[in-house]
């Protein structure tokens, strides 16, 4: 991180303060480039990273005047290197990145390195937020038990955890309990500016979960990688990334005062994806910009991979330094944070239009506009005002099976299901709510919400209305800090009363840890196969990810959870319905219990300060007494244990020699899944429950567990045997072979329909290679790199696609899967295929970035498509068969 003598911008450096002429920084200002001044601040910030980082390698002096003369090359895919200042991880991509550094270390020591070169460079924090299920709710004692049973799942991975914050420097490890990482990283991580080995620079990062650029709200750059990516990162790998657009999203007019932040992003996710931002930065600003809080700047950040960009960035200004203050981040940091970013332009005033830099283009918002609303039924861009949710439901359910249609037949629409419980009788029907859960790193950062939620409850329990008991009504606070101004307002008592207690601290409901519902619930839905509903506060509700028995799962505000869990359903239109009847028959109204803004906005200047942040952030990493009692070896080099089901040396690296293989051509290839549009990695790789009747559990069997122990696919990560057969084992898969929703395909040479691990395991008998045909955005949702590590470990050697999501197309690279593009106008349709035919790709020795290549048809038919390795970098991983086998190599030269 540090300038060196090599450098050619070592003329610019200069103290930031005479006293302390040790602590320099590269002044960009001395640059004397007027175009500087006209960069949108976060290219000013890959900017600044290229300038100190400069020794004519990694990173060179044409690569600099490349960022600076962003406007001309912005558009001419040129490619740019980026050594972002930190990396960030959770637990479930956490797990199999440290899992492979283990394995790394085994590799390097086989091939005569030194295995200990395999360690962090880079910063690496590592929070344990994914791995707590909602299994008891509604009691005062649910968040002890839901922790107990978290450290008896998962006991093994959290002491192979613990044991590679010994083994490995430079990494540290926020233990379970401590609150959801994006918020963690909000409140305690963010630097904003660095000051490290005697420079000021700012902060910046990649993280392996998608949602990183929550971060950006507090405007520190960042964004999601796959855990390969970050890995490289962690080990001085600058990201070589194709210099980005940067559409300049323009913020104005002022909120109807019923409107929450969560309207908000959600309408501008759904302006987002119409407007087409994928592999774009959007960088905000206007005087709109100003009236949000950083918290409501971080919702609309955290929802960046719902609308496809990179980054969703939000230049810092006074209401970021206040904020700052507000967590408990001392003064001193504050004064050279601020003196920093204004010595070298890049603390904003957004009602300054003489700042506003050049964008590739503007579009705009004026908030005033903005309506109450929903998103759902099963993806996060489908906004749906709240006054027509009701009308929207119906619509969805007669409509054709789609991403707005469950194809109910119309006489079965009005189908009830009664049953019994606790003593008591009850009838559910479509769009009957079953979960409702605050939750998830989006709306919990945000104190006007949680605070708005809090407010909602104390008036419905005072105007005498409940929330019917079956609902799995939950409450996961992104941080301890949520609890403690909850608490300290007054208003955690009437969460309480509707149900919504504390389950636990971390992610919960979003990542598909739901926890079981109740039986005699799941057997009504399944008599009656009912389209049951969840409403969560989360930013991702595909198909298959939050519970198996809710088909229609709604994203919406922590106060409208509330309400559609008092109402019991999504079929209801608040401005004309009562939300329920309290106990003397009296008609209540939404409007009646909706607190305003300024309620709000009162309750959370009196009860959310300093003092909160700092007690609570004092003894995060020692607070968990499990976690610190935990035992775990100290030494260098991991000792695999063969029993375990959670912990496996990864097969990546097996034969792996100092010489490189030539890339073969592929082959006589046959099709082993033909997919459509949006084919989320949630569909490639569920995070969620292992099917009793899937390949992961016949496996899991086999070593001795019973189904009480499956656990989750997302908290076995670390073990690649459970991870392949968990790929395209999602339910909701929909693959043309079979014309209908399951985990399973048709193994072409012998007609069988087989789930999907078993015909790949039979292709690889007879050694046919394999590829995949898919439609649009493939790969869209989070950035779990095991839905690249798992369709390889399949034997996929391609995939074909008209379209890619940013992190996993590179996932696929950095597994040395080659991602084709279908070329402009051409789809699997339109060219005829049906999957059935064998595939023949000749891949030349000399590759090029983009380079068109021939797809040869058993059948006669050839058509062409564009190679997506995008970098030279690309092509240089994809030589050594990914990635990691890249860094092995370059770690076990002498």
């Amino acid at each position: 991180m540090a300038a060196t003598a090599k450098n050619p911008f070592q003329h610019i450096v200069e103290p930031l303060n005479p006293d302390e002429p040790k602590q320099q920084f590269f002044n960009l200002s001395k640059l004397g480039d007027s175009r500087y001044d006209r960069l949108p601040f976060s290219i000013r910030v890959l900017l600044e990273s290229a300038v100190r980082n400069c020794d004519g390698f990694l990173v060179k002096s044409s690569d600099v005047e490349s960022i600076l003369n962003w406007k001309q090359t912005q558009t001419k895919t040129v490619e740019v290197p980026f050594r972002p200042a930190r990396v960030i991880l959770q637990d479930f991509t956490g797990v199999p990145a440290v899992v492979d550094f283990a394995a790394m270390r085994d590799a390097v020591m086989k091939l005569g390195g030194d295995p200990e070169k395999i360690n962090p460079v880079c910063p690496a924090d590592l929070v344990i937020d994914h791995s707590i299920q909602v299994d008891f709710n509604r009691k005062s004692d649910s968040l002890q038990k839901n922790q107990d049973l978290e450290f008896e799942r998962n006991r093994e991975r959290f002491q192979f955890l613990k044991w590679g914050s010994k083994a490995f420097k430079n990494m540290r490890i926020i233990p379970p309990g401590s609150g959801i990482v994006h918020q963690v990283n909000l409140e305690y991580l963010a630097r904003v500016v660095f000051k490290y080995d005697g420079f000021f620079y700012p902060d910046s990062l990649v993280g392996t979960d998608s949602h990183t650029t929550m971060i950006d709200g507090l405007g520190v750059l960042g964004w999601g990688v796959g855990g390969i990516e970050a890995e490289a990162v962690m080990l001085g790998q600058p990201i070589s990334m194709v210099l980005p657009e940067v559409v300049g999203y323009k913020l104005y007019g002022t909120p109807e005062k019923l409107i929450t932040s969560t309207d908000i992003v959600l309408t501008v996710t759904k302006h987002l994806r119409h407007v087409g931002v994928v592999g774009k930065f959007v960088e905000f600003f206007g005087p709109g910009v100003a009236q949000l809080s950083i918290a409501d700047r971080a919702t609309i950040a955290n929802m960046c991979p719902e609308y496809g960009a990179t980054a969703a960035f939000f230049p810092v200004d006074c209401v970021s330094i206040q904020y700052l203050a507000q967590t408990g981040r001392d003064s001193k940091k504050l004064d050279y944070i601020t003196k920093y970013l204004k010595a070298v332009g890049m603390f904003r005033d957004y009602t300054d239009v003489s700042q506003d830099p050049d964008f590739t283009q503007v579009v705009e918002l004026d908030l005033s506009t903005v309506v109450p609303c929903c998103s759902g039924p099963k993806r996060p861009q489908d906004r749906v005002a709240v006054s027509d949710m009701k009308k929207d439901f119906d619509s969805c359910l007669g409509a054709k099976q789609g991403f707005k249609g469950f194809q109910v037949a119309p006489e079965r629409h009005s189908a009830a299901v009664p049953f019994q419980f606790s003593g008591k009788e009850y009838t559910l029907s479509h769009g009957s709510v079953v979960i409702a859960a605050i939750t998830s790193c989006t709306n919990t950062s945000n104190p006007s919400v949680m605070l708005g939620a809090g407010l909602l409850a104390k008036k419905a329990i005072e105007c005498g209305l409940s929330v019917k008991p079956y609902i799995k009504t939950s409450l996961s606070p992104g941080s301890g800090v949520v609890t403690y101004y909850l608490k300290e307002s007054g208003v955690m008592d009437y969460l309480s009363q509707l149900g919504f207690e504390v389950v636990g601290y971390g992610c919960m409901t979003c990542i598909g840890n739901s926890g079981p519902l109740p039986e005699p619930v799941v057997e009504a839905i399944t008599q009656g196969d009912l389209v049951a509903a969840g409403i969560l506060s989360g930013n991702r509700n595909f198909e298959g990810r939050v519970h198996p028995n809710t088909r229609a799962n709604y994203l919406a505000s922590p106060p409208l959870v509330i309400a559609y869990a008092i109402a019991g359903t999504v079929r209801i239109d608040f401005e004309r319905e009562p939300i329920a009847k309290n106990s003397e028959g009296k008609e209540i109204f939404l409007r009646d219990i909706w607190p305003t803004r300024a309620e709000i906005q009162a309750v959370e200047r009196m009860f959310v300060i300093p003092s909160m942040f700092k007690e609570i952030y004092a003894k995060i990493e020692k607070v968990n007494e499990r976690w610190n009692s935990l035992v775990a070896p100290s030494d260098k080099l991991y000792t695999w244990d063969p029993e375990s089901t959670y912990i496996k040396s990864p097969p990546f690296f097996d034969g792996l020699t100092m010489k490189l293989q030539l890339p073969g051509s592929i082959t006589d290839a046959c099709v082993l899944l033909n997919l459509g549009d949006s084919v989320t990695t949630d569909h490639i790789s569920p995070a969620g429950n292992i099917a009793r009747n899937s390949a992961a559990a016949r496996y899991l069997t086999s070593r001795g567990l019973t189904a009480r122990d499956y656990n989750s696919y997302g908290s076995r990560r670390g073990n690649d045997a459970v991870m392949a057969r968990g790929t395209f084992a999602n339910i909701r898969l929909f693959n043309k072979f079979l014309n209908k929703q399951a985990p399973q395909t048709i193994h072409l040479p012998s007609g069988e329909t087989l789930d999907v691990f078993d015909a790949a395991e039979r292709y690889q008998q007879s050694s046919t290679p394999l590829i995949i045909l898919a439609g649009k955005e493939y790969g869209s949702g989070s950035s779990r790199d095991w839905a690249a590590k798992g369709p390889f470990l399949l034997g996929v050697n391609a995939v074909i696609a008209e379209s890619y999501e940013r992190i996993h197309r590179s996932n696929l690279v950095g597994m040395g899967v080659i991602p084709l593009e279908y070329l402009p106008g051409d789809t699997a349709d339109s060219l005829g295929l049906t999957g059935r035919e064998r595939y023949t790709i000749p891949i030349p020795e000399q590759l090029t970035p983009r380079m068109l290549v021939d797809v040869q048809l058993n059948t006669g038919k050839t058509f062409q498509v564009r190679m997506r390795f995008d970098t030279d970098v690309e092509l240089a991983y994809f030589h050594h068969g990914g990635i990691l086998n890249y860094m092995i190599r370059k770690m076990s030269e002498n």
